[in-house]
Parts: C-alpha cells; structure tokens; sequence
C-alpha cells in the first residue's frame, strides 16, 4: 500500500503503541482488500459498546490502549441507560462492567453519544468518507445520504478514530457502488398505503436475497423513516450496507449511475405483498419495544399523538438518543404520562431489559430479526399503531 508520512509515522511508532498498533490493524485490512492507499475520514462511529456484546475480553483488550480519537467520533448504543438505569432493573454487576466500558471509551476521546442515530446530530454530506460500524447506521449514512462508509467492525472503527484514517476500498470507490440485484413489487399501488413496519417486513425478505449484494428497488416512495426500516432490517437478515431506490436515494439521480441501472445485466427479482403480509403476527404481547434504530423526531411526534389520553397496560419502551430525548421535553413528558418509558443510550437487542421478555411486541424489522437470537424472546411486528393498541390493552 502506497503511505504517506503520516501513515509511516504511525507505524513507525511515532505517535505511541497504540497508535501504532491501530494503524497495524488498518494496514492488514487495506492489504486483505487491495487497497492502495489509506484515505482520512471524516467521522467514526464506534460498536462494540454494550458490555452484553463484547464480555470481559473485549473490556480488558480496551484497558490495555491509549491516546485520543482526532476526528470526531461517536459511541454506539450501550447495554443500558447511563443515568437511572437502576429503574429498569439493571442487574448491578452488568452495570458496574458497563460503566467500565463507557469510561474506556471515553478516556480514548470518543463520545458517548450511546446512539444508532448520530446521523441526526451530526452534519454529514454526500461524498464524506467516513469509518462507521453500526449496521443500520452504516445502510442510512451511505443510501439516504449519499456518504461513504464500509461497514466496519468494532476494532477497526476504533482504529480510524484513533489515526483518523481508513483503508480506500469498497464502498469508498464510485464503482463498487452499482447495484447488484433489482427487486419489484408484484403490486405498486399497495405500498401507497405501506408503514415504516411495511417497509421493515420488506428489508427482512430483500436482505436475506441479497446478502452482501447492493439492492436497487423500483416503483417506491417511502420517507426517510421509511428508508431507515428499510436498511436496518437488510442489513440485519443479510449484509446490506447500501441500497439504491430509483429516483429517491441521491446517487440513482447521477447520470453514472442511471447509466449503469439501464445498461447493466444484474438478478432481478419480485416480491409478492402478501409476503410482506405475512410477516405480521396475531400473538398476544408481553412486551411493547419500539426504536430500532432509534426513533426519529417524526415518530417520536407520532407516538405522543397517539398515546395522549392513553394508558399502557404492559411494559412499553421506546428507545431513543439521549440527545433526541433533551431536545424535545414536551412530547416525551406527553408519551411518559400514558406509562410508557422512553429509554435513552441503549437498545433492545444489546440490552439485558429484553433478555427472555417473552413476546415482544415491535415495529422493526431489524429488531424483528434479532431479538430471538440476541434476546431468546418471541418477536411479533406490528405497525406503530398496532403496538399502541396492543400495549394499551384495545
């Protein structure tokens, strides 16, 4: 690989052992994926985050490091609230190994924003290179925004933020950006009518196609929460880090791109709604669990609408970032007063507030395809006000 004086610097040893090690680890990547050259980033967010994820070993292997991220950097959501998590019945030795996670990862400069989110706080532009891990995250910032970003795994983000830099290949390069598989709707005008749950349900069928292929989608109009189902959801039942959908995610309005999508030989592939139907089960909730990723303004303004003058009967969650919380008092005193809890910094499938849960109630694809493995509880998907009824007893 081609380094400048910065990058030798690191190996070298220039800038500390640690440095020096992430930039090893940087290196053995570049050179496993042929990249030629090392390129700067302009954020990173880092996983690996909830103690539930990464034990003992991976708490004792950040004990062991130094130094300060040099470009901004923002932490993942953790296994549980950094304040109050006493309310939820946090056993206390998770959260005293927690808390020892949180502090590690501050000590090396990275905030503990604690969120999937961090598109909403942060100003990110198409074309940004960036080093980013979380799987949602890494689908919205590269399809809905237009940035640039591998899915990177804990140890390597980590490795950005610390040297500000990142091996140039994949997703980086405008070529390997060109969809791969094209997927169609047997019925267009269904999906008029189709909810953020709709288009979870759909992720969940095209993610596990696709697997690490590219997706373009034909014949859809969804919003940006739409979007955001959409990708967490593939990126969970396969390895979708990027997807186009025509005319609506940015780079499918490039005349490089419409080239290609016409041009092109690639699998396409149809799918039924009554698949999407499918999907939606008729259990009986235990557990209300909503935020996966976590929510958005819009839906937190949808969830005070529809739980004013309501009362949950049954444990009822919305995770969101502790800055989304801040920044809007109001609604979430309105969703509070019908009993449900808006929980900050964490989230259900890294939590162990939804270990063994039972029937877990949910309007995320993403967390419809996790939480039996992550959780061993029963998922059911619902739309936004499908949950509001079952949580509310109607």
């Amino acid at each position: 690989m081609e380094l400048d004086k910065y990058d030798q610097a690191l190996l070298n040893g220039e800038y500390g052992e640690t440095k020096q090690k992430m930039m090893e680890i940087l290196l053995a990547l570049g050179k496993i994926y042929e990249a030629e050259k090392f390129i700067e980033v302009k954020s990173v967010q880092v996983s690996g985050a909830s103690f539930k994820t990464i034990g003992d070993a991976g708490l004792s292997w950040l004990n062991t490091l130094s130094g300060k991220a040099v470009v901004p950097s923002f932490l993942n959501p953790i296994g549980m609230p950094r304040d109050e998590w006493q309310n939820l019945g946090i056993p206390d030795d998770f959260a005293k190994k927690q808390l020892e996670v949180n502090a590690a990862y501050t000590r090396l400069g990275i905030r503990p924003t604690c969120t999937c989110t961090p598109y909403y706080f942060n100003i990110i532009e198409r074309g940004d290179h960036l080093a980013w891990s979380e799987s949602s995250a890494v689908s919205y910032v590269n399809s809905v925004l237009g940035a640039r970003t591998n899915r990177e795994g804990g140890p390597s983000a980590l490795a950005s933020a610390l040297t500000g830099k990142t091996p140039y290949y994949g997703l980086h390069i405008v070529r390997n950006r060109i969809p791969q598989i094209e997927f169609h709707i047997d019925d267009p005008a269904a999906t008029k009518s189709w909810t953020n749950a709709h288009y979870g349900a759909l992720g969940i069928i095209a993610g596990a196609i696709s697997g690490n292929r590219i997706p373009f989608f034909t014949e859809l109009r969804p919003n940006r929460d739409m979007l955001k189902s959409l990708g967490a959801a593939m990126a969970a039942s396969g390895a979708v880090a990027l997807y186009h959908v025509n005319e609506i995610t940015p780079e499918t309005r490039f005349p490089f791109f419409k080239k290609h999508i016409e041009e092109d030989d690639r699998e396409v592939v149809e799918i039924e709604v009554s698949e999407i139907d499918e999907l939606f089960g008729s259990l009986e909730a235990d557990v209300v669990a909503l935020g996966c990723p976590h929510v958005s303004e819009e839906e937190l303004e949808e969830l005070a609408f529809l739980l004013e003058n309501r009362r949950v009967v049954m444990p009822f969650y919305i995770f969101a970032a502790e800055e989304m919380k801040a920044k809007h008092p109001d609604l979430c005193a309105k969703i509070q007063n019908s009993g449900a809890k808006i929980v900050p910094d964490t989230c259900m499938v890294v939590s162990p507030l939804m270990d063994r849960a039972g029937v877990v109630m949910t309007n995320s694809g993403k967390a419809f395809t996790y939480l039996p493995g992550m959780c061993k509880a029963t998922p059911l998907l619902g739309t936004l006000e499908d949950c509001v009824r079952a949580g509310c007893g109607e």
